[in-house]
C-alpha cells in the first residue's frame, strides 16, 4: 500500500518527518517498506509547459511529434516526444537543461530524430510518481495554472510517500482511513474518519431491480444512480496523483472515482452503465461451463463456486432464466457492462463478499485484482452506504449529473460475536501489570464495545471479565489471544522487557532419546551423513525393493489427503526415500555416498480397523476416540544406512577399497554396539538383499522367550539397484531399533596398567558356520583374562578340504592385578579353542 502523507493529514493531524513516521508505524506494528521524500527525488527546473504544436515527423518505426512548448520564456522550447497522446494545447510537465529525474536521469539539450530537443516533456513513471508510461502527464486545464510555474507542487513532488507491506490479519489498513486511524492510536491524537458522513439508508423504489441468490456469498448488496454525467469529464489532478502513487492508472472519472473510494475508505466498488444493461439484475453463483470476458480482455470459464453478477435481460442457454454473467463479482467486471467514452448514466454498487470465496475465485483465475486483495483480507460491511454516498457526492461535483434519490440496500450481514476475556489475561501473557480499566481503554480505541461480564469461576478469587464485541472492521479479532495482541500492541511492545524465562528442573533425554542420539552420533562418527526424508512413498517403490507379494511390509497405510498423489502410502522401510537420496547425491555429480536416516516407519497389523469418521461439529465421542486409537498403526524407529562407491580413497599412499556388504554389516555392528546390545549374526535371505550376500541380526531371547530379528544388512540385489539408478554392490543395513532392548546402569570400565598378551588363533570349521558363532565361543572359553577379539582374517583353499574355511583371530589377554605369564595366556587360548570345539566343531589350523 503506497499513499502520501498529505492525504493522510487529511485525517490526523501527524508529524512529516519520515523518521518519525516510520517509528510510529513498526509501533504498531505495520512494516515500512520504503518512506520516499518525493522533493528530494527531482532536481533543477521542473516546470509546467503548453504544448503550442505537435508536429509529426515521418520517416520513423513509431511516431514522433516535434512539439513548441511554452514554458514561461520570451520563446518557446523545441522538445522532441514520442508519446502517442502529446496534443496541441495539451498543459504538460516540463523537464528542463539542468533537471535530474529519479534514476539520476539528467536532462541536456540534445539531437536526436533530426530536431534538437530542448527538455523533456515527462510521464508519470519518469517522475516517480507511479508505474504508468502509457503516455506523458497531462495536467487538466486550470486558471490557476500558467506555463512556466513550478510544476512540483502540482504532480505532488512536495509530498512524502510511505510504502507498507500490509499483513492478511491487517487488511483494513489497505486505505487512508485504516492507516490514519493507527497513526491517531500511535501519537494519541484524534480521528477525522472520513466515513462519518450521511449515508441515506434503502428506499422504494429502488434504483435499479436486483435479486440476491445466495446470501452467504453476499450478505450485502447497495447500489445508487447518477444520470446525465457529462461524458468528457475527467478526475481532477489531485485525485489522479493519489491514485498514479498507489499504482492505479487513470481510466475515467466513474472508474477513477471508485478507485479512489477504495483506497480512501478500503471498500472495493464498481460501476456499471446501466445503458447496457438489458434487464434487471441477479447476483448468483456461476454455473459450471458458463464464460466471462473480463476487463483485462480474457475469456474465463467460470466456476461452480464463483460469484457473479448476472444481466437476467440476457438469454442463458445454460441456465434458463437466470441470465448471462457481466461481473466476476468482487474480482473484476466484464467487458459487456463497462463504461464508456460516451455513458452519461452509472450505477454504482457496493457489496460485501464472504473472503474465502473472493480468495479461492482470484486464485482459481489467477486475477490478484485491488478489489480481491482487500476482499480477501476482510473488508468493513457497514461501507457499502457511505462509499455510495462518497462516489455519488464526487461524481456529482466533477461530472455533474443528478443522483437519483433511490437506494437498494439488501443487508443480511450478521452481527460481531462477542468475546468473553479475564480482564487479567494481556498482563499474563505479557508479563505487564495491565489495570482493568486500561484494558478496557485501549480495547475501546481500536473501536471494540467494552462491558463488564461474569467471571468463568466465580468465587472469592474470581477473576473479572470483559465482554469485548469487535468493530466491523476488525473480522481477525475472534478470540481473546486476538484482543491481548491488540492491548500489548496500543500500549507499545517496547515496554515489555526482555527476560529469560526459568527453565523448569527435568530429567533430561528419555533412555530412548538417548539411545537414538548415541546411535546417530556413532554413525556419523564412522563416515555417515545423516538424511531426513518425508515418510511419504510411491506404491511403485515396494515393486522397486522387489518385495514378494506376501511381504508384510506392503500392508501400508494410504493417506486420506497426501501432499502428492504419487506418493501416497507411509513408509514400512526406511530404504525407498533413502535410496532416492543417494540417487539424487549420485545425480548430481558425488561418487562416494554414505548416508544414514533414523526414522519412524508405519506397520499396519493385519486385523487393524478403520478410523471411523468424525464430523468437527462437537467433540468425538469416548469410543470414537477409542477406535481411532485402535487404528492408528505402529510406527517404530529404525535405523537405516545406504554405501555407494569408495570407502576408502586410492591415491599416492595406495589402493582404495570399494564399499561392499561387509561395511553395511559393519555398520549394522556399530549401531547395535552403540545402541549397548549384544546380537548374533547369521546368513539370511530377505528382499531388497542380494540371496547370497545378506546377514541377519538376531536377538537372543530370554527366560525360553524366541530369538528375534531385528535387521538386515548386506549388498543390495542387481534388481534393486537398477530400478533405483545406483551402481551394482551397493549396500545397505536396516534394524528396528526399538527392538533392542534398552541398556542398563553400565558400569565405567576397569582399565589394567599391567602389559597385554597378544596371541593369534586360527580355527577351521565348516564354511557354512557363522563367524559370530565361532567368535562366541572364544570369548566364552577363554574367560576373564580375555580383553579383546578379532576377526582379522578369512582363508579356504583345496589344502582345508572342500566346504570347510580357516577364520583367523587376534586375542588380547591382560590381568588387572599382574603381569601375565605365557603359560596363562597359551591356557586361556587353548581353553578359548576347545570352547569353540565343542560349539561348532573348531579344529586348531595346523594342529
Amino acid at each position: 500500500m503506497r499513499i502520501a502523507i498529505s492525504w493522510l493529514r487529511e485525517y490526523v493531524d501527524v508529524p512529516v518527518e519520515p523518521d518519525a513516521l516510520e517509528r510510529a508505524l513498526v509501533g504498531m506494528g505495520l512494516e515500512v517498506e520504503e518512506i520516499v521524500d518525493l522533493r528530494t527525488t527531482v532536481t533543477g527546473p521542473l516546470v509546467l509547459g503548453r504544448v503550442l504544436s505537435a508536429e509529426l515527423l515521418t520517416g520513423f518505426k513509431k511516431p514522433i511529434r516535434y512539439c513548441q512548448v511554452d514554458v514561461g520564456e520570451a520563446e518557446p522550447r523545441g522538445i522532441v516526444c514520442g508519446a502517442p497522446n502529446v496534443a496541441e494545447g495539451e498543459t504538460v510537465v516540463v523537464a528542463l537543461p539542468g533537471a535530474v529525474l529519479p534514476g539520476d536521469f539528467a536532462i541536456a539539450a540534445r539531437k536526436t530524430y533530426g530536431k534538437v530537443s530542448d527538455g523533456m516533456i515527462c510521464s508519470v513513471r519518469e517522475l516517480g510518481l507511479g508505474d504508468d508510461h502509457a503516455g506523458i502527464m497531462v495536467i487538466p486545464p486550470s486558471e490557476r495554472l500558467h506555463p512556466g510555474d513550478d510544476a512540483r507542487p502540482v504532480v505532488g513532488l512536495d509530498d512524502i510517500v510511505v510504502e507498507l507491506e500490509i499483513t492478511p490479519d491487517r487488511g483494513y489498513c489497505h486505505s487512508a482511513r485504516g492507516i490514519a486511524r493507527e497513526l491517531s492510536h500511535a501519537f494519541g491524537v484524534p480521528l477525522r474518519d472520513p466515513a462519518r458522513i450521511d449515508a441515506p439508508g434503502a428506499t422504494e423504489p429502488s434504483p435499479y431491480p436486483i435479486t440476491v441468490d445466495d446470501p452467504v456469498g453476499c450478505d450485502r448488496f447497495a447500489v445508487r444512480m447518477v444520470r446525465g454525467i457529462d461524458p468528457a469529464a475527467q478526475a481532477p489532478q489531485w485525485m489522479k496523483q493519489r491514485l498514479s502513487v498507489a499504482g492505479i492508472r487513470s481510466i475515467s472519472l466513474a472508474v477513477d472515482i471508485t478507485n479512489y473510494v477504495m483506497l480512501e475508505l478500503g471498500q472495493p466498488m464498481h460501476a456499471f452503465d446501466p445503458n447496457r444493461l438489458a434487464g434487471p439484475l441477479l447476483v448468483r453463483r456461476a454455473r459450471a461451463g458458463e464464460r466471462l470476458t473480463t476487463l483485462d480482455g480474457v475469456d474465463r470459464e467460470l466456476d461452480g463456486e464463483d460469484m457473479v453478477i448476472c444481466d437476467t435481460g440476457l438469454d442463458n442457454p445454460l441456465a434458463p432464466g437466470a441470465g448471462l454473467p457481466v461481473s466476476l463479482a468482487a474480482v473484476m467486471g466484464g467487458e459487456n457492462s463497462e463504461m464508456q467514452p460516451d455513458s452519461v448514466d452509472v450505477l454504482f454498487e457496493a457489496a460485501h463478499w464472504d473472503p474465502v470465496m473472493v480468495s479461492r475465485t482470484a486464485r482459481r483465475h489467477r486475477l490478484l485484482s485491488e478489489a480481491a486483495k482487500r476482499w480477501e483480507r476482510g473488508v468493513d460491511p457497514q461501507l457499502p452506504l457511505v462509499a455510495l454516498q462518497r462516489a455519488v457526492t464526487l461524481m456529482t461535483e466533477f461530472g455533474g449529473g443528478r443522483p437519483e434519490p433511490g437506494v437498494l440496500d439488501l443487508d443480511h450481514v450478521v452481527a460481531p460475536r462477542p468475546i468473553v476475556m479475564p480482564s487479567s489475561l494481556p498482563g499474563r501473557v505479557a508479563g505487564i501489570a495491565y489495570p482493568e480499566q486500561r484494558v478496557a481503554q485501549l480495547l475501546q480505541e481500536v473501536g471494540c464495545a467494552v462491558s463488564p461480564g461474569q467471571p468463568a469461576e466465580p468465587g472469592p478469587a474470581a477473576v473479572p471479565a470483559l465482554v469485548v464485541t469487535p468493530p466491523t472492521w476488525r473480522p481477525d479479532l475472534l478470540q481473546p489471544a486476538d484482543l491481548v495482541e491488540e492491548v500489548v500492541r496500543l500500549d507499545g511492545y517496547n515496554k515489555i522487557e526482555s527476560v529469560l524465562p526459568a527453565a523448569p528442573a527435568g530429567n533430561g533425554l528419555t533412555p530412548t532419546q538417548r539411545r537414538r542420539r548415541t546411535v546417530g552420533r556413532a554413525l556419523a562418527e564412522a563416515g555417515f551423513v545423516e538424511a531426513l526424508s518425508y515418510p511419504f512413498v510411491a506404491a511403485g517403490a515396494l515393486d522397486a525393493l522387489g518385495l514378494p507379494d506376501d511381504d508384510s511390509r506392503r500392508a501400508a497405510v494410504r493417506l486420506a489427503n497426501p501432499l502428492s498423489d504419487e506418493e501416497p502410502l507411509l513408509r514400512t522401510t526406511l530404504l525407498p526415500p533413502l535410496l532416492g537420496t543417494v540417487r539424487r547425491n549420485l545425480g548430481r555429480g558425488q561418487r562416494d555416498v554414505a548416508l544414514f536416516e533414523l526414522g519412524t516407519v508405519f506397520l499396519r497389523r493385519p486385523d487393524q480397523p478403520a478410523a471411523p469418521a468424525m464430523g468437527v461439529d462437537g467433540r468425538p465421542s469416548e469410543s470414537d476416540l477409542a477406535a481411532t486409537e485402535a487404528a492408528i498403526p505402529h510406527q517404530p524407529w529404525h535405523v537405516a544406512a545406504v554405501l555407494v562407491g569408495d570407502v576408502e580413497r586410492a591415491g599416492w599412499w595406495g589402493a582404495g577399497r570399494t564399499a561392499s556388504w561387509a561395511d553395511a554389516i559393519e555398520a549394522a555392528r556399530t549401531t547395535v554396539d552403540a545402541a549397548g546390545a549384544r546380537v548374533t549374526v547369521r546368513a539370511a535371505q530377505r528382499a531388497p538383499w542380494h540371496p547370497g550376500r545378506c546377514a541377519e541380526f538376531v536377538l537372543a531371547g530370554q527366560a525360553g522367550e524366541p530369538e528375534t530379528v531385528v535387521g538386515y544388512a548386506g549388498e543390495l540385489h542387481p534388481a534393486v539397484c537398477e530400478a533405483f539408478e545406483l551402481p551394482r554392490g551397493s549396500a545397505a543395513m536396516e534394524l528396528d531399533l526399538d527392538a533392542l532392548p534398552l541398556p542398563g546402569i553400565v558400569a565405567a570400565p576397569d582399565f589394567s596398567t599391567y602389559p597385554p598378551a597378544l596371541i593369534d588363533v586360527a580355527v577351521v570349521v565348516d564354511a557354512t558356520t557363522p563367524a559370530a558363532a565361532v567368535q562366541d565361543a572364544l570369548v566364552t572359553g577363554a574367560g576373564p583374562l580375555l580383553e579383546t577379539v578379532r576377526l582379522f582374517d578369512v582363508y579356504s583353499s583345496e589344502q582345508l578340504g572342500e566346504g570347510r574355511k580357516s577364520l583367523a583371530y587376534k586375542l588380547t589377554f591382560r590381568a588387572p592385578d599382574r603381569t601375565l605369564t605365557g603359560d596363562e595366556a597359551v591356557a586361556a587360548r587353548d581353553a578359548a579353542v576347545a570352547e569353540a570345539a565343542r560349539r561348532v566343531g573348531a579344529v586348531l589350523r595346523g594342529a
